[in-house]
């Protein structure tokens, strides 16, 4: 956990809470069955003999509530510490910071020359963004799409979700609003001293905890949570498309100008369900996906192994793919895919049943993974910045071109 940049968690705190609660649960499971039985003998009662027994009822009442009490503050207890203990990690991933990240390969040449423009400038030359009205209408970190690029969004989201179906992956569109408890069982949840990054939703008609999904893995993990599935059915590979919403808390400036870091965005996200022999494989289908995304798109971009400060709570491994954007003159990160093992689903109790039943164990916990492949306004950042032309004008990638209006080779001032 150390090497994760993660709090040291107490584990012989966590364990003296885990047997407070199992014989806090015993005591109530014995309370409970002298309950039952006691009412059994008040029904048998002669009518002058119960009230002895409606007075030991009373006072079982009372002991029942009164552990039910403890046993709820201990379980919170549990849930509050079990929910900072991240995933295991691979051994071969890299350890530290971000800057220990080893890049696996490069793919495609960076655009270097002087004078190219960064993607604000192009946009608004383009009349295809409107951040100025987004910040009156919503605030910072909004933004209006509008005229070609309004259809170039929906273009990418087409080509990414149409090329996923192609490779075997289930079509999905997700909920925007999902149980916080869900987004915390997939591992959305801050690190010690961190900002939460998540828009919770309060509202007088419902009691659950509700918030807004900050990528559709969430819903996507919510479509398989408390479910048992066969081996055989197994990998289940799914696509969705859904709204990410972040409160991306920090400062603004060159780093976050524009579309690079918003609040609210359109995402095409991969996920799939595999038992555990297959989860390796499973991470390497997905990256070779995005890789061939982001290769018929035109983009220069690089793959990353990420190094152990940089993994979320859930993920086991992650690899980063960060598209060269030559307007802003650096690497700029759009897609990442990560193996979560059996992190999530353990949470949300996602089970396969063995093909091949064994006396020590019916049912096993599944492993999930996710990756992005397509994170809209950064992709949009991307092909603006790297397809400029001096006229002004964005060649429009080749695979884009027939959901545009027209299917225009260069969009144009």
């Amino acid at each position: 956990m150390l090497n994760r940049n993660y709090g040291k968690v107490d584990m012989e705190q966590f364990m003296e809470l885990n047997q407070k609660r199992l014989g806090l649960y015993n005591q109530l499971t014995n309370l409970r069955s002298k309950r039952n039985k006691l009412s059994l003998a008040t029904k048998e009662a002669p009518k002058d003999g119960k009230a002895v027994f409606i007075e030991q009822g009373k006072k079982i009442k009372a002991d029942i509530k009164e552990y039910e009490d403890q046993l709820k503050q201990v379980e919170s207890q549990l849930l509050e510490q079990g929910l900072t203990i991240p995933n295991n990690t691979h051994p071969q991933a890299p350890i530290g910071p971000e800057t220990n990240a080893h890049v696996l390969k490069v793919v495609g040449t960076q655009r270097q020359e002087e004078g190219l423009e960064d993607h604000v400038s192009i946009a608004t030359k383009l009349n295809i963004i409107d951040l100025e009205q987004a910040a009156v209408t919503t605030g910072s970190s909004f933004y209006y799409l509008q005229g070609m690029g309004a259809f170039l969004e929906l273009a990418l989201i087409q080509y990414a979700m149409h090329k996923a179906v192609s490779k075997g992956f289930f079509g999905v569109l997700t909920p925007d609003i999902v149980r916080t408890n869900l987004a915390y069982g997939c591992g959305f949840q801050p690190r010690s001293g961190e900002s939460s990054q998540i828009y919770d939703i309060s509202t007088k008609t419902t009691s659950d905890e509700l918030c807004l999904s900050g990528t559709a893995e969430i819903p996507l993990a919510g479509k398989f949570a408390l479910k048992l599935l066969n081996e055989e059915d197994l990998p289940q590979k799914l696509v969705g498309f859904g709204h990410a919403f972040r409160t991306e808390a920090g400062g603004r400036g060159i780093v976050t100008k524009g579309l690079y870091r918003v609040h609210q965005f359109s995402k095409v996200e991969l996920f799939a369900v595999t038992t555990p022999e297959q989860s390796e494989d499973m991470m390497n289908e997905i990256k070779a996906l995005q890789e061939e995304i982001f290769t018929e798109l035109g983009l220069c971009f690089r793959i990353l192994d990420m190094p152990t400060e940089e993994l979320g709570a859930s993920a086991y491994r992650k690899y980063d793919m960060e598209a060269w954007m030559p307007g802003r003159k650096t690497w700029g990160e759009i897609s990442s895919t990560s193996n979560c093992t059996d992190y999530q689903s353990r949470r949300l109790s996602i089970r396969y049943r063995p093909k091949y039943q064994t006396t020590d164990q019916n049912t096993r916990f599944c492993h999930t993974l996710n990756g992005t492949a397509i994170a809209v306004p950064r992709i949009i950042i991307a092909i603006l910045e790297t397809f400029q032309q001096p006229d002004g004008s964005v060649k429009v990638p080749q695979v884009l071109r027939k959901w545009l209006p027209g299917e225009p080779t260069y969009l144009r001032p």
